[in-house]
């Protein structure tokens, strides 16, 4: 198991936010944590990361415990993170954007997705016709798939994706959708947090719904899909 999460409890000053999470992530598959928003998906993936660090239970990447460990070194043991907020950097190009966020990889075997410019270009075409323009000028959606790319560029073993269809065109998350299947092909595993229910259960193997800090359903994507309670809960609108 790539990742395993047990029993995480994380909490905001005295706010208790996460209840005692546990889920598991196989290498190489495409699993989504579905929600509501204020849910715990955020709070979720910022445990796994170590920018908000759980006060109880483990967090397992690559069988090591990874709870209490900083976030850079959390990245350099092969975790990437796409934050909502994008935070691309406006004044650089779309190319200096990636090169930016380059990793120096060391010579070691345990490098499995190494992810360099040409390769960003091929799996992203439209970055390569926008590669001389900054970051500043781009649609939310030019800017979600730099985000994306820029954090390839540091060749992570696991993506942890936060709500990448925030605030996009129907078309655009489509298209978005697509990327994010044909990046896992290439070698990635991908964590998936998103509020749109249909897109993620449509392009992930497997997933978690989150309420009120705590995991209530879980089963592969068409187990979920036909779940009575789960589709009048959360598939009866296109957002949940």
């Amino acid at each position: 198991m790539l990742l395993d999460v047990k029993d995480i409890h994380t909490y905001y000053g005295l706010s208790h936010i996460l209840f005692g999470i546990s889920f598991a992530v196989e290498e190489g598959g495409l699993v989504c944590l579905l929600g509501r928003n204020g849910a715990g998906k955020t709070t979720t993936l910022r445990s796994i990361m170590g920018l908000t660090q759980p006060k109880e239970g483990a967090v397992l990447f690559k069988d090591q415990d990874i709870v209490g460990r900083e976030p850079y070194q959390i990245a350099r043991l092969g975790i990437g993170y796409v934050p909502e907020q994008r935070l691309v950097f406006p004044t650089l190009t779309v190319k200096e954007n990636l090169e930016i966020a380059a990793r120096i990889l060391p010579k070691k075997k345990e490098i499995k997705n190494h992810w360099a410019v040409e390769k960003i270009w091929e799996a992203f075409p439209t970055l390569e016709e926008l590669k001389d323009r900054k970051g500043g000028y781009l649609s939310g959606g030019e800017q979600q798939m730099l985000t994306i790319a820029r954090t390839l560029m540091g060749c992570p073993d696991l993506l942890l994706l936060d709500e990448p269809c925030e605030g996009l065109a129907p078309l655009i998350v489509k298209m978005l959708g697509k990327l994010i299947v044909e990046v896992c092909k290439a070698g990635n595993t991908i964590l998936l947090a998103e509020q749109n229910v249909r897109f993620a259960l449509d392009i992930s193997e497997h997933g978690y719904i989150i309420e009120k800090g705590m995991i209530k359903y879980e089963g592969s994507a068409a187990e979920l899909k036909e779940n009575e309670e789960v589709k009048s809960k959360f598939l009866a609108v296109g957002k949940a």
